[in-house]
């Protein structure tokens, strides 16, 4: 797979939020596979929250829009805030999301772990120092 290829050459640490827990799994067994880092997934905004600001180092970040009835906004925002990319996790149209957002890679739930791959892929640093 050429995408996989892609991700472990580019592998770096990803932070994964998704509350529902076998596609959690799944993207996260899709990830370690392809050579990422994964840390997560979490299931809370909160949680999200607590694992962005305690992680020193972050490449990029895999979340889904709604975690438990709450906007992961505040997520993107702290994430941003930090310059680590951010793709969104979604079933809804990039029209249904809030402006400041519909910018942000996305995929389309559901997603099979060649799109997933391929995306963050494209939204992971393109060098960053290996084993740093």
């Amino acid at each position: 797979m050429t995408e996989a290829a892609t991700l472990a050459t580019l592998a770096g640490r990803v932070l994964v939020a998704e509350d529902e827990y076998v596609i959690a799994e799944e993207v996260a067994a899709v990830l370690a596979g392809a050579g990422a880092e994964v840390l997560g997934p979490v299931a809370t905004v909160a949680e999200a929250l607590r694992l962005a600001a305690a992680e020193g180092r972050l490449d990029a970040a895999l979340l889904d829009v709604s975690l438990r009835g709450k906007a992961i906004w505040p997520v993107v925002d702290a994430l941003l805030a930090r310059g680590v990319p951010v793709v969104l996790a979604t079933g809804y149209d990039a029209s249904a999301l809030p402006q400041a957002y519909a910018h942000l890679p996305r995929c389309e739930k559901p997603t099979s772990g060649r799109d997933l791959i391929r995306t963050l892929g494209r939204a992971l640093p393109s060098h960053h120092p290996a084993g740093s």
